[in-house]
């Protein structure tokens, strides 16, 4: 039996790697090669035909042509998943070849790891062409929640921008977090973050070849194919252009879609393949020294042309003589063995294969060598009987068998022939043999689970995947009946791990009803398939299970769990909140419905609904530390922060290394205040986790909190470094440029920031109040009408719009918007001050005493509502009232010029002693503000314009000194200072109330008056 084999090699031998046929098909590809890359036009070649029509016998072709030719070549056998699957095995196969894509495979592995890490984040995982609806909600700006999203690898209903803008501001975070911006991006959309970087490494990588060839053969799958990809990025240069030097062969049975279809010239060159031509027979059986007539009809009758076939029953059939068929008679070769079934070519092709083999051993092994889906050496023994384990060689070299990297199946066309007539002619057999190869790979799959988890960990593993899946097929032929509702149970464990693998899944399920004549478990699987065609795959097929008896009680608890998830990825809470409430009937105990209903809970703000969830999450895992820290956060975006910190606190007791919880509760200590504490916990996150873009940007906002500028300017330097496309830290930078008086930097930043988020209220409103430090009123106005329409119900963004139009003199504007905010927030006593103030301005004295009153019951020590409470008193003649205030001021804010002017004016109206030194001191503290002396900004623009008010605060307080030399000095060094409108309109309502406390001094101010005016005229 090990000796020498004439029926299998010696044909074989004699044609080895002859190819007949497809000759214009070679020559276009080879055309294409000698070619140089500059001039090549095709890029993309697309083979397609029936089963059987030698798609993958011509890509061997080709390959081999290419590497005639040196080029690097890629050889990717089956279907693949997605375009990350293509680019993962197109890096793979060439790092194989001494030209690793590091940066490209260095990202991948991220992308994969952040999808394994989402099973509890805010969008879930597996959901992988899972829609994600983007809500109409305004942003909540910052500083905002911790950015924790876990999201399907393919969104279609919304720009990645805008998902990302949505995301940043989603009220909670839960679950695995990702850290950057880019982080977000390579979730929400891997194709934009992947293939440029897989194409910069790619051109790297191949400079020296002369090309590198690609070939896609999906064999007569009907699974997915990344000819949409290939052509985006070859033809249409989509992701960025790719190397010149770059071609693609795909290979499938589908014929490609109109809209990319090709012809023979162009850069997509189609070749739809045919059976052989008559001649095309002749010639392959010539060549195989086949030439008898009766011989090359019965092959021409029985293969229907096939080339396949054609090729198998040339290596089956005996050689005719090398004399004519009239010569000394016909030779026993000439005549075909065994029955002629023409009506099934396959069939007969086998038959006539397996009549040629009177070894029982060998013939034993062809039958049972078709029964796996594709083998090894193990699989083979595990498949044959033990004689029959030393023929694997020979059987790996069969004609219809294809094989790569040690793995081979048979073709298509002759498995099924093959597996049609074992189970008819050996049904027991059938059944015994199924069962054994069931059992292997049972055990297989159970020796690399031992000691794994029972959760969904067992899933993880590639291999194990492997062995599992194969069991369920062959249980499925072995007894299709008993074996259906196990193999259904297991779909919504597949797709617990990702759509592709449900797709696996469901292929199974058809070929198993396919090739054991089981026409409910094909069914099955085809209306899996049909559902993963939805926009909502998961929902459409979590929702067939669902609807019918397929699934056992753990099973529907299951699928109702990630049907809730997919639910809640595609913004449909209601239907999600449905879902885990019927998840939590079937299964009380499950953790993962319980917290999944939290977290939706916590998008809809049914906050004290998710604490009931994650109550009860704790209650079945007390030591659940992500738990722990989910609830924590709850409990801070309630501003519980006491109970926040007592959960974190717990938190990080039993995770001290957990750098998403030690940044967790660093925000929650900064939002109670305790800033040193918070810088801490940042500090530790880093150390565990130094590329955590969100800790960095959270411990930036701590340091700016407690006005440590140079550290968060360093911080958030290095987080806009780090994470150039993340609005977040370009508006945090932008707001400590502002808190510094750096306004041109500023404003850079939140332009910044707004083009990466328009919808940022936050941002827009920041940049409006530098805009409105810089006198630019209608700019600021434009930025706080945009803020308040984003988010109506946050009145900071009003009230600076209000504050605006006051400093404009549009009083009317300023009251409609105070009205509104004080109507909204009674409790808010910056809008009372502000409007009690223009109402000051306006003339209405009593208003603006109530609304005074107000905003000091409020806050009693708001040195603005009381300098403008004692102006309004003096204004009244209600003088002892006015200085009883005006001391106040000072009592407060000793360092501020304007609180002992106040003093002193007032003190000068009451005609009292000791304004002379009140003044005095006002001199003096805003001659040091003029000097950059003093408590603000001591550089940037805020600090020209500190000086340039301090400038006025001198003309002023020397006027009321009646020191006019002085005071006309110190206009004219105001006015060379380049005020802006504000600041020139501030100093004449100084002058109004100075002439109006001291009526004396009106003819000295009118002159000077005069040139202010002069000068507001003269501004834009």
């Amino acid at each position: 039996m090990a000796g020498r084999d004439p029926s299998w090699q010696e044909p074989l031998r004699r044609h080895g790697d002859g190819f007949v046929g497809r000759r214009e098909e070679i020559a276009a590809f080879e055309e294409a090669l000698r070619r140089s890359p500059e001039e090549a036009e095709p890029v993309l070649f697309r083979v397609h035909g029936p089963a059987g029509v030698g798609k993958t016998a011509l890509l061997r072709r080709m390959e081999s042509a290419a590497r005639r030719a040196r080029a690097a070549t890629v050889y990717v056998d089956g279907p693949v998943a997605d375009a990350v699957g293509a680019m993962a095995a197109v890096g793979e196969q060439l790092a194989q070849q001494g030209l690793p894509l590091k940066g490209f495979q260095e990202r991948l592995a991220v992308y994969r790891r952040l999808r394994h890490e989402s099973v509890a984040g805010v969008f879930g995982t597996g959901a992988d062409r899972a829609a994600v609806t983007v809500p109409g909600t305004a942003g909540a700006g910052l500083p905002g929640p911790r950015l924790t999203p876990g999201t399907g690898a393919f969104v279609r209903a919304a720009d990645p921008e805008q998902v990302v803008a949505w995301v940043d501001r989603v009220k909670a975070r839960f679950g695995s977090r990702l850290r950057s911006y880019e982080d977000v991006r390579l979730v929400l959309s891997p194709l934009q973050v992947l293939t440029p970087v897989f194409l910069e490494e790619l051109t790297e990588a191949v400079r020296g070849r002369p090309w590198t060839v690609w070939f896609f053969d999906a064999g007569e799958h009907a699974g997915p194919t990344p000819d949409a990809w290939l052509h985006d990025v070859l033809v249409a240069g989509r992701y960025g252009r790719p190397p010149a030097n770059v071609l693609a062969v795909t290979a499938g049975r589908s014929r490609p879609d109109a809209q990319r279809r090709g012809d023979r010239t162009g850069p997509v060159v189609d070749l739809p393949l045919e059976v052989f031509t008559e001649a095309e027979v002749r010639e392959l059986q010539a060549a195989a020294g086949t030439t008898g007539a009766r011989a090359v009809e019965a092959v021409l009758a029985l293969s229907g042309r096939l080339p396949v076939l054609v090729s198998a029953l040339v290596t089956c059939c005996p050689t005719a003589p090398a004399a004519d068929d009239h010569s000394a008679g016909t030779a026993a070769a000439d005549r075909p063995v065994g029955p002629v079934r023409v009506g099934d070519p396959g069939r007969a092709t086998a038959e006539q294969c397996l009549a040629r083999e009177t070894d029982p051993v060998r013939r034993a092994a062809v039958l049972a060598c078709a029964l796996p889906r594709e083998w090894d050496e193990d699989v083979y023994r595990a498949a044959v009987a033990e004689e029959a384990a030393p023929l694997f060689d020979r059987l790996r070299r069969l004609p219809f068998v294809t094989g790569r990297a040690g793995r081979h199946r048979y073709h298509e066309v002759v498995r099924t022939a093959v597996l049609r007539l074992h189970r008819e002619q050996s049904p027991d057999l059938w059944r015994e043999q199924h069962t054994r190869l069931a059992d292997t790979f049972r055990q297989w799959r159970e020796r690399l689970e031992d000691g794994t988890a029972q959760d969904g960990g067992r899933w993880q593993d590639e291999r194990r995947r492997g062995h599992r899946l194969e069991e369920t097929y062959h249980r499925l032929c072995a007894d299709p009946r008993a074996a259906l509702p196990r193999a259904l149970r297991e779909l919504p464990d597949a797709y617990g791990h990702g759509a592709p693998t449900l797709r696996r899944w469901a292929e199974a399920l058809l070929q198993a009803g396919r090739d054991a004549d089981a026409p409910a478990a094909g069914d099955w699987g085809q209306r899996i398939l049909t559902a993963l065609e939805d926009p909502l795959p998961g929902v459409a097929a979590l929702t067939l299970l669902l609807d019918g008896d397929a699934l056992d009680t753990p099973g529907r608890a299951l699928a109702h769990l990630l049907r809730a998830r997919d639910h809640r990825n595609a913004g449909h809470y209601e239907q999600a909140l449905a879902d885990y409430r019927a998840a939590v009937a079937l299964d009380p105990e499950a953790r993962r419905a319980h917290h999944g209903r939290g977290v939706t809970h916590v998008l809809v703000g049914r906050y004290d609904d998710a604490l009931a969830d994650f109550d009860r999450v704790l209650e079945l895992a007390p030591d659940d530390a992500r738990a722990l820290a989910d609830r924590a956060e709850i409990h801070r975006q309630a501003h519980r922060y006491d109970e926040a910190l007592a959960d974190y606190d717990r938190a990080v007791g039993l995770a001290p290394a957990d750098a998403w919880i030690l940044a967790g509760r660093g925000q929650a200590r900064q939002a109670a205040g305790r800033h040193d504490d918070s810088l801490a916990d940042f500090d530790r996150a880093l150390e565990l986790d130094p590329g955590d873009f969100w800790a960095l940007a959270d411990r930036a906002e701590t340091h700016r909190l407690a006005g440590r500028h140079d550290d968060a300017l360093a911080d958030y330097d290095l987080a806009v470094e780090t994470d150039p496309r993340n609005a977040r830290a370009a508006a945090g930078r932008g707001e400590t440029h502002r808190l510094t008086g750096r306004y041109d930097a500023a404003l850079a930043d939140y332009d910044r920031a707004v083009e990466l988020d328009p919808h940022d209220a936050w941002a827009l409103a920041n940049r409006g109040q530098v805009h409105q430090a810089m006198g630019r009123y209608d700019a600021a106005l434009t930025d706080f009408d945009l803020a308040v329409e984003l988010d109506p119900y946050d009145l900071w963004p009003l009230v600076n719009r209000a504050e605006t139009h006051r400093l404009a003199g549009r009083y009317d504007d300023a009251l409609a918007d105070y009205d509104l905010a004080v109507e909204t927030d009674p409790y808010d006593a910056w809008a009372a001050a502000g409007r009690g103030e223009t109402h000051r301005l306006t003339g209405r004295y009593d208003a603006a005493l109530a609304d005074f009153d107000t905003a000091l019951e409020l806050d009693p020590d708001d040195a603005w509502a009381l300098a403008g409470r004692s102006r309004t008193h003096r204004a009244t003649g209600r003088y002892d009232a006015a200085l009883s205030d005006a001391r106040r001021v000072v009592a407060v804010d000793p360092d501020d010029g304007w609180s002992h002017y106040e003093e002193g004016l007032t003190l000068r109206a009451m005609a009292h002693p000791g304004w002379e030194q009140c003044l005095a001191r006002a001199v003096e503290r805003f001659a040091r503000d003029a000097a950059g002396a003093g408590p603000g900004p001591s550089t940037g623009e805020a600090a020209t314009e500190e000086a340039a008010t301090a400038e006025g605060g001198l003309f002023v307080a020397h006027c009321a000194l009646s020191s006019w030399e002085e005071a006309d000095r110190h206009l004219t060094r105001f006015l060379a200072a380049a005020p802006h409108r504000g600041q020139v309109g501030e100093v004449l309502t100084d002058l109004d109330a100075l002439a109006q406390a001291i009526a004396s001094a009106t003819e000295h101010l009118r002159p000077f008056r005069h040139r202010l005016e002069e000068a507001l005229a003269a501004l834009p």
